[in-house]
């Protein structure tokens, strides 16, 4: 897993811990990209933690073993 720089803007909330929690309900699913761009998907998931609902954004690149965290924040607009 490789999380971007971009995810430190959200660090009053965000962490590696939640993170790596958050990639493990991704296990089993099945998601259809949102967005294909030369060689890459991109992938947006909601989920619910801790009573807490986060959006996951994430990349997967052709012929490549590594899921590309982009950001990870909390969504306050769902309740």
């Amino acid at each position: 897993m490789i999380v971007d720089d971009h995810i430190d803007k959200h660090a009053d909330h965000i962490d590696d811990v939640l993170i790596k929690r958050l990639v493990t309900y991704l296990d089993g699913g099945r998601f259809e990209p949102t967005k294909e761009n030369s060689g890459f998907q991109y992938f947006a998931f909601t989920v619910k933690d801790n009573n807490q609902w986060y959006k996951l954004v994430w990349l997967l690149e052709e012929n490549s073993l590594y899921i590309g965290v982009i950001t990870a924040f909390r969504d306050r607009r769902i309740k």
